[in-house]
């Protein structure tokens, strides 16, 4: 059962786990609609189960492990079985500077199945074992040693998709270091100018590009446009504005470099599955 359920989103309980927990669940129950500003990892130990992401239905099989990124309307059915179910505070993780790159990692859901890749199927089923025995231990370094397990998880996962995009892009190491290097850049100057109008000329400079070059490459590399990955990092920088009741939601939307109420609401309730409004009273409520 979920605790706490406020419409379709879910506030975590984390209780004294410090931002991580753990359902150990044999539960043969239906979870209705719901999401959460939280990483879950799901992982089934006998019985197969299945979850709807988005729109899109996943079976996970034994040992398969399921990543759900924090903001993902999913649901699941009654399946009886048992799962670890992992659910752990995505700011932990998104808002070190140092991470960013991994966290790339977790732009859209992720079925880690053998097909997908061997080793990392390995290194999943050993990440989610590691984790149910530190969980369970009582030692006070047991949460670092979580997140430390997990961020060895992402970083493996991140070094698969870079050389998976290098096989797609037909090119080699030194040519994916360089786009590397050069969306580096340009992930800082969205950053540094994601309140402003930025246009596919200015970054394709900032890349050193021309505007084809760089819009096919981009997408390629990121598994997105630049114009989702801008208005991904518009809503993220809201979310944050938003928790502050005494801005008016006008003005989160033009400080967040969105040009219009209008457009505000439509993007940002296309990726947090909520109006801005709704999320304001649901941070209001948490």
């Amino acid at each position: 059962m979920i605790k706490y359920l406020t419409g379709d989103f879910e506030t975590v309980d984390y209780d004294d786990k410090k931002h991580v927990l753990l359902h150990d669940n044999h539960d043969n129950e239906a979870y209705p609609v719901h999401w959460h500003n939280d990483i879950e990892l799901i992982m089934p130990l006998k019985n197969y189960y299945m979850i709807n992401v988005s729109g899109v239905d996943y079976r996970i099989e034994e040992n398969e492990l399921l990543i759900v990124p924090a903001g993902e309307l999913h649901s699941m059915p009654a399946v009886p079985g048992h799962r670890l179910i992992f659910q752990c505070s995505s700011m932990n993780l998104s808002e070190v500077p140092a991470l960013e790159s991994v966290m790339r990692a977790l732009n859209a859901p992720l079925l880690i199945t053998q097909e997908f890749s061997k080793e990392l199927h390995i290194l999943a089923k050993k990440m989610m074992m590691d984790i149910y025995q530190l969980y369970n231990s009582k030692s006070e370094l047991a949460v670092v040693k979580i997140y430390l397990k997990m961020l060895d998880f992402f970083v493996a996962l991140r070094e698969f998709q870079l050389e998976r995009s290098k096989i797609l892009m037909d090119c080699d190491d030194e040519t994916i270091s360089e786009y590397s290097e050069k969306f580096s850049t340009v992930f800082k100057y969205i950053d540094n100018n994601y309140m402003y109008d930025i246009s596919l000329d200015q970054l394709a400079n900032v890349a050193g590009y021309s505007k084809y070059h760089f819009s096919r490459i981009f997408k390629q590399y990121n598994s997105m446009s630049y114009l989702q990955y801008i208005n991904a990092r518009r809503v993220k920088a809201a979310e944050v504005l938003l928790l502050d009741h005494s801005i008016p939601i006008t003005e989160v939307a033009m400080r967040s470099g969105f040009k219009s109420l209008t457009t505000f609401n439509r993007i940002f309730k296309d990726m947090k599955h909520c109006t801005p409004s709704d999320f304001k009273r649901l941070c209001e409520l948490t």
